[in-house]
């Protein structure tokens, strides 16, 4: 029996195989994934029903099985409010934050450093994060 926070099995094999720098993709429920697929990523739909499952408890179960050093979201137009950005950096903490052009970000998402999509049913516009994973620090590291 799995004793994490996160036990499924598709979603663990992929993290699994994440090294250092790999990105990992968690999408609202309107991010054409079928078109964002990099020749290494493996995807996930969790989007069986519009709001089921968010993207933040997506967020939280990831954040419990593996470290997380960066997070790249789309830029928003000025006029559109994007409040779920602000929750993922309170989530996230002490982590390196960028803000990618539309396209850019598309393109990034299908690079081979992709290794997971996990496609929730969120509904919050601009919902779309990257997370670049980070390394588990050894104990003696923990004191630098």
């Amino acid at each position: 029996m799995l004793k994490t926070a996160v036990i499924h099995p598709t979603i663990m094999e992929a993290l699994g195989r994440s090294g250092h720098f790999a990105q990992v993709v968690i999408a609202d429920g309107n991010l054409p994934v079928a078109a964002m697929t990099g020749p290494n990523s493996t995807t996930v739909h969790l989007n069986f029903r519009p709001g089921i499952l968010d993207a933040l408890t997506v967020l939280e179960g990831i954040l419990a099985v593996c470290p997380i050093q960066g997070a790249i979201v789309m830029e928003k137009p000025v006029a559109v409010n994007a409040e779920i950005h602000d929750v993922y950096k309170t989530l996230l903490g002490d982590v390196t934050w960028d803000v990618m052009e539309r396209w850019a970000f598309y393109d990034k998402i299908r690079q081979p450093m992709t290794t997971l999509i996990i496609q929730t049913g969120e509904q919050r516009r601009f919902a779309n994060i990257i997370l670049i994973v980070g390394v588990v620090k050894m104990a003696e590291e923990s004191n630098f």
